[in-house]
């Protein structure tokens, strides 16, 4: 579920999910934060923010490790994306692939 917060151009994804095996909240975050350290479009966030602190932000998904909830083979995670910022920054993103491409 993605949800429109108080500020008009952020957003939060709400992701629950049923794993295979059961997880920690530490697994999760340790996993999440990896995979943020090796893309371009990832962020990782242990602050307490609040939606207008992704205003602007360039990164398609900013998971936020404060709210990673697990029970059992159950996981809730929260992430924050700018809708607008992150768009147009994924666009420039094509537009310089299409122009470096051979």
């Amino acid at each position: 579920m993605a949800v429109r917060v108080p500020v008009i151009n952020v957003s939060l994804v709400d992701l629950t999910v049923t794993l295979k095996r059961e997880a920690t909240s530490e697994e999760v975050n340790a996993l999440m934060k990896e995979a943020s350290q090796h893309s371009k479009v990832l962020g990782y966030n242990t602050l307490p923010l609040v939606s207008h602190d992704f205003n602007h932000n360039p990164l398609s998904s900013i998971f936020d490790a404060n709210h990673t909830k697990v029970s059992g083979k159950l996981l809730k995670v929260l992430s924050w994306y700018d809708n607008e910022w992150a768009f147009s920054n994924r666009m420039l993103d094509n537009c310089l692939a299409l122009h470096n491409a051979e």
